[in-house]
C-alpha cells in the first residue's frame, strides 16, 4: 500500500515537472513535423509501387498539405469545444493510425485518403503544444520554451529528408509511415500520465457549432493550398483551373471573415486576437520569415543541381549546416533573451536573415561547396534569433484562455508563409530566368560581331581535337547558346534571392510596433 502511494506521488510530482511536459508535448509535435518532408525524397519508389504518374504522385504530399493547413486554424475552438487533453488524444491517435493505414496503402486513392487523415490528425498537434508549453513554463520563461519548441520545429524539416531517404533505401517507402506507431503509443502513454486541461478548459455548458465558419474555413483554405502547390506547373492564371480555385478560396475566405467578426456566436477562429498590436504585427513578421526560409531553402539545392551538377545527397549536404546552426543558436537565445530586450535579438535575427539570402544572390558559376553553405548557416543562425524572441513577443501578451486560439493562428501563418515562399521564389526564379535568357540570346545571330568572333574561336579549338570543320561549327553554337542559358538560369536565381532579401528587410521597422511583455518591462527596470 504505502508502495503504492509513493508511486502515485511520485507520478503527481513528476506531472508537474514543466520538463516533462516540455518532452511530452515535443514528441507529436516532431513526428508530425517530419512527416511534412518525409514523404519528398520517397515520392519516386511511391509512384513505381503503386504504378501512377508523377503528378498523381504528387497528391500523397499535397492531399497532407492541404488537410493540415485546414485544420490549424480549427484548432483552439476545437480544443475549447472537447477538452484540449481529449482532442489532443484524438489527434495523436487519428495520425498514428493513418500512419498505419498509409502504409498498408495499395494503390494510391488508398494512400491519398489516408494521408488525408494523417493531416487532420497532425494539423492540431503543432499548435496544441505550443499552447501547453507556454502554458507550462512561467511568461517569464517563455523564450527558453519556445527554444524547446523551435528545437523541435527545425529538427524536423532536417531530418524528414534523411531518415525518409535512409529508411526508404534500406526498407521500403511504407516504413516512413510505419516509423510513427512506436513514437505514437510513446507519447499518448505519456499525454495520458502528464498533461491535463487548465480549469478554464473545463467547459460545461454546450457550445453551438459555427457550421458556417468551418465550411468557408474548410472551402477557402483548401482551394488556396491548391493554388499554391499547382500554381507554377499550371503557369498560374494562365489555367482555367487556377482561376476557378483562386475564385473560390478569395469568395470563401472573405465570406469567413465577415462571418466570423460580425454574425458567430462562437467563432471558429477568433479574428478579434488581431485586434493585439504586438499578436498583428507578429504574425505578420513569422509570414514573411518563412516566406524567405522557405522560399531560399527550395531555390538552393536546385542552384545547385542544375547549375552546378550536384548530386541530391549533395545538395541536401548544403542545407544540413544552416539546420545544425540554428539548432546550437536556440538554446543561447533562449538563455539571452531572459536578460536581454527580446527586440534587439528579433532585429538582429531579420538583419542576418536578409544579409544571408542577399549573400545568395551574388552567388556565380564558379560557386564551391564552402560558398554556398555559408549563406545557409548564417540563415540557421539568423532564424535562431529570430523564432524565439518573435513568438515570445507575439504571444507572451495574449491571455491563457486565448492561447490555443493565438496559436492556431500563429501556425497557420507560419505555414502558409512557407508555402507563400515557395511559390513565389519558384515562380520568380522561373520568369526572371526567362526575361534574361532573352535578353542575353538575342545578340547570338550571325549580325553580332563579337559572336561570330566567338563561334570562330570555338571552331578552331574544335578543329584542334579533330573535330570535322562542318560539324565544329554546330558544336561551337550550340556550346555558346548553352552557356548563355546556363547564365540566365544563374541570374533568374540571383534575382530570386535578391527580392527575397529585400522583403525580409522590409519588416525590420515593424519590431518597433511589438510591445515589450509586462514581465520583462517590470524585470528591466529592477537594478541587479
Amino acid at each position: 500500500m504505502n508502495g503504492g502511494n509513493r508511486f502515485g506521488n511520485a507520478v503527481g510530482g513528476i506531472r508537474e515537472s514543466k520538463w516533462i511536459v516540455a518532452v511530452t508535448v515535443m514528441l507529436p509535435t516532431l513526428i508530425e513535423i517530419i512527416d511534412i518532408s518525409v514523404a519528398n525524397v520517397s515520392l519516386d519508389h511511391i509512384r513505381g509501387s503503386l504504378s501512377a504518374g508523377i503528378d498523381e504522385a504528387a497528391w500523397v504530399l499535397t492531399s497532407y498539405l492541404v488537410s493540415n493547413a485546414i485544420i490549424i486554424p480549427m484548432t483552439g475552438w476545437l480544443a475549447r469545444s472537447f477538452g484540449r487533453k481529449r482532442y489532443l488524444m484524438f489527434s495523436l491517435a487519428l495520425f498514428t493510425g493513418a500512419s498505419f493505414l498509409c502504409g498498408s496503402s495499395t494503390s494510391l486513392g488508398m494512400l491519398v485518403f489516408f494521408r488525408v487523415l494523417q493531416g487532420i490528425g497532425g494539423g492540431a498537434l503543432q499548435p496544441l503544444s505550443m499552447a501547453i508549453l507556454l502554458e507550462s513554463f512561467p511568461p517569464k520563461e517563455h523564450g527558453i520554451a519556445m527554444a524547446i519548441f523551435g528545437i523541435g520545429a527545425m529538427f524536423g524539416p532536417i531530418a524528414g529528408p534523411l531518415m525518409g531517404g535512409y529508411i526508404t533505401d534500406t526498407l521500403s517507402w511504407r516504413w516512413i509511415f510505419y516509423v510513427n506507431l512506436p513514437i505514437g503509443l510513446l507519447a499518448a502513454f505519456m499525454i495520458t500520465l502528464f498533461i491535463h486541461d487548465p480549469p478554464y478548459l473545463k467547459r460545461t455548458e454546450k457550445v453551438k457549432v459555427d457550421t458556417w465558419g468551418i465550411a468557408l474555413l474548410t472551402v477557402g483554405i483548401g482551394a488556396l493550398q491548391v493554388v499554391l502547390d499547382k500554381g507554377q506547373r499550371e503557369d498560374w492564371f494562365q489555367s482555367d483551373f487556377i482561376l476557378v480555385f483562386s475564385a473560390v478560396s478569395l469568395l470563401a475566405l472573405t465570406l469567413f471573415v465577415i462571418v466570423e467578426l460580425y454574425f458567430a456566436e462562437h467563432p471558429i477562429v477568433d479574428l478579434r486576437a488581431f485586434r493585439n498590436i504586438s499578436f498583428g504585427t507578429g504574425n505578420v513578421v513569422m509570414f514573411i520569415a518563412f516566406f524567405n526560409l522557405f522560399g531560399s531553402i527550395v531555390l538552393l539545392p536546385l542552384y545547385a543541381q542544375i547549375l552546378l551538377g550536384y548530386t541530391a545527397f549533395l545538395a541536401g549536404l548544403v542545407l544540413s549546416p544552416g539546420g545544425v546552426a540554428t539548432l546550437l543558436a536556440m538554446p543561447i537565445v533562449g538563455k539571452l533573451i531572459v536578460k536581454r530586450n527580446p527586440k534587439y535579438l528579433l532585429a538582429f535575427g531579420i538583419v542576418v536573415c536578409a544579409f544571408s539570402t542577399y549573400a545568395m544572390s551574388r552567388f556565380n558559376l564558379g560557386a564551391d561547396f564552402s560558398a554556398l553553405m555559408w549563406p545557409r548557416i548564417y540563415l540557421g543562425i539568423g532564424m535562431g534569433f529570430l523564432f524565439i524572441p518573435l513568438t515570445t513577443l507575439t504571444l507572451s501578451s495574449i491571455p491563457k484562455p486565448q492561447m490555443g486560439n493565438a496559436t492556431s493562428i500563429y501556425n497557420l501563418l507560419r505555414n502558409l508563409g512557407g508555402s507563400f515562399g515557395v511559390a513565389f521564389a519558384t515562380t520568380m526564379f522561373a520568369r526572371r530566368a526567362q526575361v534574361h535568357q532573352s535578353h542575353l540570346t538575342e545578340h547570338l545571330t550571325w549580325f553580332d560581331r563579337g559572336f561570330r568572333s566567338a563561334v570562330d574561336l570555338g571552331k578552331g579549338v574544335l578543329a584542334g581535337r579533330g573535330v570535322p570543320d562542318g560539324a565544329s561549327e554546330k558544336t561551337a553554337m550550340s556550346a555558346i547558346y548553352g552557356q548563355a542559358v546556363k547564365q540566365a538560369t544563374a541570374m533568374g536565381f540571383n534575382d530570386a534571392f535578391f527580392i527575397l532579401s529585400v522583403l525580409m528587410g522590409c519588416v525590420l521597422p515593424l519590431v518597433l510596433l511589438l510591445r515589450r511583455p509586462a514581465h520583462q518591462e517590470r524585470e528591466s527596470n529592477t537594478p541587479e
